[in-house]
């Protein structure tokens, strides 16, 4: 299994291929507590050494979760954690937040959900309009200092915060969404993180879900389903972006593979330093997930892809 850039662990580098924890507590309908600790203790059994979470997720509940599921095993994974946006007592939303007395409260309460005495990579997961990333960051680091922390990350901030940012510490990562379909951080942010030896972490790799094939309508989704208010589920923008589904799978026919293998294996070929958060909370799933590094695109392969895809993705990311 190839490995990549250190996240701040004395004993772990990052498998390519890691979990993305959010939809096992929040936001993708239904789920179940046992099969998400089922498929976290799978994916280490397999592994799988890199979780990402947020205290966002499920106001608390995805922390909790990992740390029930983890206790006594934390030596043998990376785990991430994220800051910033703020849920109400009835998992409301309140805004972004990164002031620095903010940021020590969260971490402090992030531990405690977690059960551990240190985060291995803390991210900003928002950047708070009304405060200077210079701020917000120093405080980050000053957390190192304390022992909270063992590395600093942010998400979805544009090249020119991100390097204001690493002027004030070393950013160990940077997050952001990163597919077939969402392919913005090959303009500036790849070469800016190559330059600065920041690992860039795709999340949402799968299009949430929609590269699968699995969804061919809303009525594959759920009720409370949070895709159902995103752009890119309408019944028109599905009904266009299909045209992406359609590529993949003629590809990964081919190939005798599945579409979700093939649209993971594209991301990883795209940059050697890139590692994917791929979610699921289903053990076939994380399987399948997982067999995308024994899948290899040739050059053919990937000018097909590049030659068929849509010229354009139909509905903002949010």
């Amino acid at each position: 299994m190839k490995q990549i850039t250190t996240l701040g662990h004395s004993a772990h580098t990052v498998n390519r291929i890691g979990l993305g924890c959010m939809g096992m507590s929040e936001f993708y309908g239904s789920f179940d507590e046992n099969e998400s600790i089922r498929t976290l203790h799978k994916a280490l059994d397999m592994g799988v050494n890199f979780f990402d979470t947020a205290d966002m997720y499920g106001s608390g509940a995805n922390e909790k979760l990992l740390g029930k599921a983890f206790k006594g095993r934390w030596d043998d994974l990376v785990l991430a954690t994220k800051f910033a946006i703020m849920r109400g007592p009835k998992g409301e939303f309140l805004g972004v937040n990164g002031k620095p007395e903010y940021i020590r409260k969260a971490c402090d309460q992030s531990l405690q959900n977690l059960g551990i005495e240190s985060i291995d990579l803390y991210y900003m997961h928002r950047k708070d309009p009304e405060v200077e990333i210079e701020e917000t960051v120093g405080a980050m680091a000053e957390l190192i200092k304390l022992g909270k922390v063992k590395s600093i990350g942010l998400s979805e901030v544009d090249p020119e915060t991100l390097k204001r940012a690493h002027a004030v510490h070393p950013i160990t990562a940077l997050q952001t969404e990163y597919s077939l379909w969402s392919r913005e951080p090959e303009n500036e942010l790849f070469g800016i993180c190559k330059e600065l030896g920041i690992t860039f972490v795709a999340y949402s790799p799968l299009g949430r879900g929609f590269l699968t094939g699995a969804i061919k309508s809303r009525a594959d989704l759920e009720e409370g389903d949070f895709r159902l208010n995103n752009p890119r589920f309408t019944e028109e923008a599905i009904r266009k972006n299909l045209e992406f589904v359609d590529v993949i799978d003629k590809l990964a026919q081919s190939k005798g593979v599945t579409k979700a293998q093939v649209a993971l294996a594209w991301i990883l070929s795209q940059n050697d330093e890139i590692t994917t958060i791929p979610g699921t909370r289903k053990v076939h799933r994380l399987e399948e997930n997982m067999g995308a590094l024994d899948v290899e695109l040739t050059a053919e392969d990937l000018a097909y892809i590049e030659a068929s895809m849509p010229s354009e993705t139909i509905g903002t990311r949010y």
